[in-house]
Order: structure tokens, then C-alpha cells, then sequence
């Protein structure tokens, strides 16, 4: 994506992803992690983001930190999900906001960046308990992408 994103490290498996919001509340540590989920025998990765907790390891998922570098840090899920697909392509990507605001922020971000991401994902969303290709103006609950076969 060509929009400015954070650098992050990583761990050697790619599941998770660490960087630092810079902005007018200091230096936040924040973290994308991948997780194995199972549902009806269908394997695939649940994408969490927050802000982690260092003593813990954990990542808080509720907390309005309003670091003014909301875009910013989207640029940088979004490259974490191309670095992790990457490696992994014919894993499938869960993400949901931990609240329906959040959720609808990461609508708008895959809407307005979706000829791109188009490029290299299949994008899908689910709506009235099904899932469909991803389209604007429909109000998803949670999403889900897979790397396209190139």
C-alpha cells in the first residue's frame, strides 16, 4: 500500500507484529497478532489489534489511545495482513472490531483502499448471517480475506 505505515518487528513465525503510535499522547506500543481459530473444521487466523501490555503480554482491544495517526496505523494492519498472507497464502484472515465503531472503521478503510487491496486479496464480508464479496455501502459485522492465487 502506498499510504505511510509504521515499521514493525516481527517474530519468526509472523504472528505477531509490534510497532510504536507516535503522536501527541507520546510513544504507544501497539501489536497485531495472528491466532488459530477453528470453526466446522475450517482453519483460519483471527486478526487482534491493540495496544500490549508489556508486563502481560497482552493486548488491550478497548482502549481509545487517539494518537491522531489513525490512518497511519490501518497503512500498517493492512501491511502486516500482505507480510502474513505472504508467507502464508492459503490462510484465511478473521478480522472484527471489538466494537461495532471499530468495525465500521476497518469497513471504511478496506473501502477506500479496495482497488488496491483488491489487487492481491479476495476480500469478503459478512452481513445478515452470510458471507459475500466485499462491497461499499453494506454495513459488515466482520470481515474476512485470502491471497489471491497470482
Amino acid at each position: 500500500m502506498q499510504q505511510e505505515k509504521y515499521d514493525y518487528a516481527t517474530n519468526e513465525d509472523l504472528l505477531n507484529f509490534v510497532f510504536d503510535s507516535v503522536g501527541p499522547k507520546g510513544t504507544i506500543k501497539k501489536i497485531i497478532r495472528f491466532t488459530a481459530r477453528n470453526a466446522n473444521g475450517i482453519t483460519y487466523f483471527n486478526l487482534g489489534f491493540g495496544d500490549l501490555n508489556i508486563e502481560t503480554g497482552k493486548i488491550d482491544d478497548l482502549i481509545i489511545t487517539d494518537n491522531k495517526d489513525r490512518d497511519k496505523i490501518l497503512a500498517t494492519i493492512a501491511s502486516a495482513v500482505l507480510d502474513f498472507t505472504s508467507q502464508f497464502p492459503d490462510i484465511m484472515v478473521y478480522a472484527q472490531g471489538s466494537t461495532p465503531s471499530r468495525t465500521r472503521l476497518y469497513q471504511m478503510g478496506i473501502a477506500s483502499n479496495l482497488e488496491e487491496i483488491a489487487q492481491l486479496l479476495d476480500v469478503y464480508g459478512f452481513h445478515t448471517d452470510s458471507w459475500s464479496k466485499f462491497e461499499r455501502n453494506v454495513n459488515y459485522e466482520a470481515f474476512l480475506v485470502i491471497r489471491k492465487k497470482l
